[in-house]
């Protein structure tokens, strides 16, 4: 992949990135969204939704709270869902690979998210003063920075991983021969696992949340087998 074939996947990262933490916050970065958009962005919604289902799964239990560190989904998503997508007819090794892809971009972002918040901190500081008599154009001109800053991030975050990772993954999945059958269920039943812990964890700590959990069960159910 050269840079120009990777610059619209860029943009879609960088601006699913921004919703993580920064603007507008709509959600629109959880990886079932994030990745279903990237793959309906190359022509493949439903491999994009395979992935993204995957990856929520393994992202229950990691919630954006404060300045605690947690890996960055929304650009990493978007790199899971175009890699995935991109394969044609869904290979063996191909959801492994692209979540091994997007698991690795959601840390490595994760690591430049604390590296922002210092730059921000410090850009904050050079304008104390200003702050501290009540300077309009200081908060503005902060709050363009760190949006612009976030922005940039997320977009060099994508693009690094889509040039490191597309010749990987080609290269994953061309040198992959177990059956695709094991693969998948494998990587379904650890994703599965790792969303069952959250949400037990979730049980003791939340009031009525099994009662919760157990309705939004029953009617997703109901919906699916009265379609």
């Amino acid at each position: 992949m050269i840079i120009m074939d990777a610059l619209p996947v860029a943009l879609l990262g960088a601006l699913l990135g921004l919703d993580v933490v920064t603007f507008p916050q709509a959600m629109i970065s959880r990886p079932i969204v994030a990745a279903t958009i990237g793959g309906a962005f190359i022509g493949n919604p439903l491999a994009g939704l395979t992935i993204g289902a995957t990856l929520e799964l393994l992202a229950l239990g990691m919630l954006p709270f404060g300045a605690s560190k947690y890996p960055e989904w929304g650009s990493a998503s978007v790199v899971g869902g175009v890699l995935y997508a991109s394969q044609a007819s869904d290979p063996a090794g191909a959801l492994a690979a692209g979540l091994l892809a997007a698991l690795l971009t959601a840390l490595v972002s994760g690591w430049s998210m604390v590296k922002l918040r210092r730059l921000n901190a410090a850009h904050a500081s050079r304008e104390r003063a200003a702050l501290d008599a009540g300077s309009a154009d200081a908060i503005v001109g902060l709050q363009l920075f760190g949006l612009t800053a976030d922005f940039v991030r997320g977009g060099l975050v994508t693009l690094l991983a889509m040039l490191v990772f597309t010749p990987l993954v080609s290269a994953i999945v061309a040198n992959w021969h177990s059956n695709p059958v094991y693969t998948r269920g494998l990587v379904v039943t650890i994703a599965i696992a790792v969303a069952a812990e959250s949400i037990w964890k979730i049980f003791h700590v939340v009031p009525r949340a099994r009662i919760l959990f157990v309705a939004g069960l029953v009617g997703g159910i109901t919906l699916i087998f009265t379609r």
